[in-house]
């Protein structure tokens, strides 16, 4: 399987998405649309990962604009896709919800709560890393997956092919430490009110990266 990845931001890389797709002996390949301005088309897509970033869906940039033809593509092939945090948002975007402000800015660590449990083998909750201020509607379409205290739009699964979650369970322990050094004045006005040294502190649980692969496994059952 040919798995591409929409890279946006040089720290937030596909983290335990790259263990997942060697366990499965997966071809990852990573694009850099922000940078490059490439995209795979839709023929040559078995599985899009769609990660996170700096930008909005709603910014008025053309690379932006082709990522959602491709969803688009992608979606009308029912082609297995995960986003995650903004790519999340480029998936809703693309099925013609809006993306707007967040009822909280949320960045550090705060658990989910599954809502659902149409996906096997995914735990009750989650204490997960959140670096977001804009959210997704959860599309009419699709089945409500996971929710914070703070934002009821954490998650979705649609067609049993595309999951999108707004926060990130993607990270290993090496890829916060480089969310952190690299965009740490993002942390400032979080209703969390952690800093970069509580963070750093906490130790990504495994119950993440099996929830990942539980999520992986499924959208291309």
């Amino acid at each position: 399987m040919r798995i591409n990845v929409l890279q946006h931001t040089p720290n937030e890389g596909p983290g335990s998405i790259a263990t997942w797709a060697e366990l499965h002996g997966h071809a990852l390949f990573t694009y850099h649309p922000y940078q490059f301005g490439q995209l795979p088309t839709a023929v040559e897509t078995d599985m899009l990962i769609i990660l996170g970033g700096p930008m909005s869906p709603n910014d008025d940039l053309p690379w932006i604009k082709a990522e959602r033809v491709l969803i688009q593509d992608l979606l009308a092939r029912d082609v297995p896709m995960f986003g995650a945090c903004y790519g999340a948002q480029q998936i809703t975007k693309a099925l013609g919800y809006p993306v707007s402000k967040a009822p909280t800015k949320e960045v550090g660590w705060v658990p989910v709560y599954r809502q659902s449990s149409v996906i096997p083998n995914l735990p009750d909750n989650l204490n997960v890393l959140h670096w977001h201020e804009e959210m997704f509607e959860i599309p009419t379409e699709a089945t409500w997956l996971f929710a914070s205290a703070a934002v009821r739009n954490q998650g979705f699964v649609l067609n049993h092919r595309v999951v999108g979650l707004q926060f990130h369970v993607e990270p290993r322990q090496n890829n916060v430490r480089e969310m952190v050094v690299n965009d740490f004045p993002y942390i400032k006005g979080s209703v969390l009110n952690q800093t970069a040294e509580d963070i750093l502190r906490v130790t990504v649980s495994g119950k993440n990266e099996r929830a990942l692969f539980a999520i992986l496994d499924y959208i291309i059952e």
